[in-house]
């Protein structure tokens, strides 16, 4: 849902019901993650999407349903049979959909779920969709705060516990539980949606590829920042598409930053006055990606002032040094597509191989937290 949180905020805020399809599990090979939504509008208007083509039709006439009866529904789709032109998807794996009527009544915790997502809040939503009773009902956690319709009692505390735990991870996911919050795999489904603040990308350097690089990290949902020390350059004129533009010497930034373990780092500064600082604290930081621009002479001089600063060759190791895979580019956008590459190849384990000449499943599961 988070992709398309601001039209559906759009239309809550003009009383305007829509039907919300989110992919609530897969199996194999489904062309779209859990969380994945799509929204229908009472006028017929459509967000999102839940399967990159295959069954969005069969889902849009699900929604029109719902948005006609109110009522929930719950839809597994498998393996299309082309000979009985059976709706399906064409790329073998299994998904389930839940689909739900949004409007005031039905779900009036969604503007708390927004403003939090918008202040950079953890939040998360608990959503019963199958089981004997409460389909459709939720909670929604804030902090501490939660809310929502859920019946008190041991069903409601374990949900809202289990939907503690997946938020603390970033993670989305279904829950089997029992009547009395048994983790068991029969009774009620839950679907549990986690909106953790979207993963920070740092860009220092405030020079003409860096401003290609935010582009394209915001294309990819981070939340960028530029840091350069010299005020001429690091001006909101020059990168309006960052989220925050820093003045400051970026290692002294760096140290007073609180990062995580999804923060993805670019030193694109080429000066080794402001790159070295930088890398030292850098590489002591629990960072996912650390990515430094240079020329091969440029990265091998840095290596070796690295390990005089006393830089260990494990540290090392998580550098990546000229960062980027090797796609031939020149130009910045193309050297930013570059950089992205290697950033997405290492969240989720990619080779950065073309694919057809790969044997391994084409989707993975993320290895170092990818945005959510």
């Amino acid at each position: 849902m988070r992709d398309i949180l601001d039209q559906l905020d759009h239309w809550y805020a003009e009383n305007t019901p829509f039907a919300l399809a989110t992919v609530v599990s897969t199996w194999s090979s489904a062309p779209r993650t859990v969380g994945a939504s799509m929204a229908v509008s009472e006028s017929g208007e459509v967000v999102g999407s839940v399967s990159g083509g295959c069954v969005e039709g069969a889902v849009y006439e699900l929604a029109r349903d719902v948005l006609a009866t109110g009522r929930p529904i719950l839809q597994r789709y498998g393996v299309a049979d082309s000979d009985a032109f059976e709706v399906g998807l064409t790329c073998g794996g299994t998904l389930e959909i839940y689909v739900e009527l949004v409007d005031h009544d039905t779900f009036p915790e969604f503007p708390a779920v927004v403003a939090a997502h918008r202040d950079r809040d953890p939040v998360v939503t608990a959503t019963v969709t199958a089981g004997p009773g409460q389909v459709g009902r939720r909670v929604v956690v804030v902090g501490d705060h939660v809310t929502g319709d859920i019946d008190h009692g041991r069903f409601r505390d374990a949900v809202v516990e289990a939907a503690q735990g997946l938020l603390a991870h970033g993670a989305n996911g279904s829950l089997r539980l029992g009547a009395g919050g048994e983790r068991r795999m029969v009774d009620t489904s839950v679907f549990v949606e986690s909106f953790a603040p979207a993963p920070e990308m740092i860009v220092f350097g405030a020079i003409d590829f860096a401003a290609a690089v935010v582009r394209i990290g915001k294309f990819l949902g981070y939340h960028v920042t530029v840091c350069d020390a010299r005020p001429v350059f690091a001006t909101r004129a020059r990168f309006a598409d960052a989220d925050e533009v820093v003045v400051e010497w970026p290692h002294r930034y760096l140290e007073h930053r609180q990062i995580d373990s999804r923060a993805v780092l670019c030193v694109l500064t080429h000066d080794p006055k402001f790159d070295l600082p930088l890398l030292q604290v850098a590489l002591k930081s629990p960072a996912a990606f650390i990515g430094a621009m240079g020329s091969r002479r440029t990265h091998e001089d840095r290596m070796r002032r690295l390990l005089e600063a006393g830089i260990t060759a494990a540290e090392l190791e998580r550098l990546s040094s000229p960062v980027g895979l090797d796609l031939g580019g020149r130009t910045p956008e193309e050297t930013a597509v570059s950089i992205a590459a290697e950033i997405i190849a290492r969240t989720w384990g990619g080779t950065g191989q073309p694919l057809k000449q790969t044997t391994d499943a084409i989707h993975r599961q993320s290895l170092v937290g990818a945005p959510l």
